[in-house]
């Protein structure tokens, strides 16, 4: 059994990279990934907006945690292939969060641990004193501490707990420090802690548990692209996130068993180096595997024998981060005996109530907006001979019967026996026929615009003569006869595809056919004189030479300039960041990162600088271009 856990960056995103790009629904995408349990992080989605071939797959089971509040913003999901099925799931790490579901939510017997195993209050250090130690303790730091519950933890869609005999299985995306603001740092330290509570009281009740995700933390130096920079390993566990993740499943995690979790992938690989699982792909770290591992598998001490194999997955494009899986042997010999691992998972017939496909919009309960405008094929369609009868109250409260009348058939039918909008005009209220070809069909009294072609010159008068002899284009059927008063309500489709009607007779319309013939005779002979004309001829002739030239090294593309430190042609990239500068284009050093590129005096120290990578060349292409027009004599 393989379990894989993944921070795909965008559950929409992802079927636009290769090869999930050539998979045409979610199960194909599933299934590609190979494993038994699949947990994604970052789904950034909402309910209504997550189209329905990964909200429902038909091999899996799925369960989904989205952010209470933002939208596109964090989210974790759990895919579970049949026939594996968890005995319970449940969302977030504090059990006060219960899924809309009818009927409701039973904490009792639903929840997967008993109320004494969660985070409370007092477990939890709100204000998060890390803090301190991290010497941000100031007034202005104090100040922005963050007013924080425990609901406020689990409001933000990060957790999914699912309970399967042998273990219970954390998927978590824990909040990265993406500004220094202290209120963020204290919000990251509460969310760690109540994870480590959580954790210890799952084993505290004897159960084993394994933790995977996006955990946002390097624990060691050596999962870092600059772990190997002295001023980087000097202050490297000042963090006091990196001290939690140490104290939890630390560097020790080789050893293992005096942790509370074993990091499964190190222990695997304990001297593999650049074992990364995040790049940076605004700079194209991962062409050059610069980045930091902080997606894990972590395990209980006592699941170690049935670990078969655990390994990273880089080659998988698709987000900034790769897969990481850990794999579960068949059976394990326990006291001399064989136990198998089917033994121990339990299954159930039917998934937890926190399953996608108990959502109403799946269940059947939901009608879908479709089924407003279109008629169900098992309807039964009323006799036409058979007249139908409605029963209502008088005012005095007696039931009387009225025959219903039924309504004549409208310009516009909403679905006919195709299901297709069609324009269908009763018969005593035809508009005047539309000058079309004779050959056109009957049945193309669609809503759709139709275009006539006009025939040839030589044959229009022919033509007119056949359709006025053959009562088509006449008017004069109609001239005597009285036309009905159209009544008063909702303008008729048909309306939209009438010709204006002329009050002139046919024999006037051909009149005036000729005088337009005449007036364009008349103006084409005016054009074929003055093409014929020769213009003055100039008192300078322009320069065409010159002109071309100009218009040359306008538009001719723009050479790269030389960085200052490899002399190598820089690459242009674009500002595609909101604000002044935005689609302007500039030049840096083609060079791929490393551990100790030049990210300029104020970020890397001149010792460690490293000049076989990018070096800190910048440079606008609007003063490349300038400085190349002075180059060759263009500029003042």
């Amino acid at each position: 059994m393989r379990i894989l856990t993944w921070n795909i960056n965008g559950i929409r995103t992802l079927p636009q990279y290769h090869p999930w790009n050539t998979l045409k629904t979610g199960d194909a995408i599933l299934d590609e990934l190979g494993a038994d349990i699949i947990c994604f992080q970052e789904m950034k989605s909402t309910r209504p907006s997550l189209a329905r071939t990964f909200a429902l797959p038909t091999a899996y089971d799925a369960f989904f945690s989205f952010p209470a509040s933002k939208s596109g913003y964090s989210g974790v999901a759990i895919y579970t292939k049949h026939p594996i099925k968890p005995v319970k799931a449940e969302e977030g790490l504090t059990g006060t969060v219960y899924p809309k579901i009818k009927p409701p939510w039973d904490p009792q017997t639903e929840r997967v641990s008993n109320i004494e195993a969660y985070p409370c209050s007092r477990d939890v250090d709100i204000l998060a004193e890390e803090i301190e130690d991290a010497e941000m303790a100031s007034v202005e730091a104090e100040s922005e501490k963050p007013d924080l519950d425990l609901a406020a933890l689990d409001v933000e869609g990060r957790t999914l707990v699912a309970d399967f005999g042998l273990f219970v299985l954390i998927n978590t995306y824990c909040p990265a420090e993406s500004s220094p603001s202290p209120s963020r740092l204290a919000y990251k330290m509460a969310y760690h802690r109540m994870l480590a509570t959580r954790v210890r009281r799952l084993i505290a009740e004897g159960r084993e548990v394994v933790l995977v995700g996006d955990i946002n933390v390097c624990v060691a130096a050596e999962d870092h692209c600059d772990g190997g920079l002295e001023s980087v390993r000097e202050g490297f566990y000042n963090h006091p996130a990196r001290r939690w993740a140490r104290d939890l499943f630390g560097e020790n995690g080789v050893q293992g068993e005096e942790k509370t979790l074993v990091d499964v992938v190190r222990r695997v690989w304990p001297e593999r180096k650049a074992m990364y699982t995040c790049w940076n792909t605004k700079i194209s770290a991962r062409a050059s595997n610069y980045g930091t591992r902080i997606d894990y598998v972590l395990v209980t001490p006592a699941l170690l024998p049935w670990i078969q194999g655990a390994d990273i997955e880089p080659r998988i494009q698709g987000s900034d981060h790769c897969p990481v899986w850990v794999d579960f042997r068949e059976e394990v010999e326990v006291a001399g005996k064989t136990v198998k691992l089917r033994d121990l998972i339990k299954h159930k017939k039917e998934a937890p109530r926190l399953a996608s496909r108990y959502w109403d919009e799946y269940s059947g309960k939901q009608k879908l907006l479709s089924t407003f405008f279109l008629n169900g094929k098992n309807d039964k369609k009323q006799d036409i001979g058979t007249t139908a009868k409605q029963q209502v109250q008088d005012e005095t409260g007696n039931e009387r019967t009225f025959p219903i009348v039924p309504i004549p058939p409208t310009s516009l039918s909403i679905s006919g026996p195709s299901g297709a909008c069609t324009s269908s005009p009763s018969t005593s209220e035809l508009s005047p026929p539309l000058r079309l070809n004779a050959s056109t069909p009957k049945s193309s009294q669609s809503a759709s615009p139709i275009t006539a072609s006009p025939p040839p010159l030589q044959q229009s008068s022919k033509k007119r003569k056949q359709l006025h002899d053959s009562g088509q284009l006449s008017a004069t059927k109609t001239a005597g006869k009285q036309q009905k008063k159209p009544k008063a309500g909702q303008t008729k489709l048909s309306s939209f595809f009438e010709s204006p009607s002329t009050p002139s007779e046919p024999t006037a319309a051909a009149s005036g056919s000729q005088d337009d013939t005449d007036q364009l005779d008349a103006d084409y002979r005016l054009a074929l004189e003055l093409s014929q004309q020769h213009d003055p001829p100039r008192s300078t002739p322009p320069n065409r030479n010159s002109s071309s030239a100009a218009w040359s090294t306008l538009l001719a593309p723009l050479q790269p300039p030389l960085c200052t430190v490899h002399r190598e042609p820089a690459q242009e990239f674009t500002v595609n960041k909101a604000g002044p500068n935005k689609g302007k284009k500039f030049f840096v050093c083609a060079r791929p990162v490393g551990a100790g590129y030049d990210r300029g005096r104020a970020e890397r120290m001149r010792a460690e600088v490293d000049h076989k990578w990018k070096c800190d060349y910048f440079k606008w292409a609007s003063d490349v271009r300038k400085e190349a027009g002075s180059s060759r004599g263009d500029g003042p």
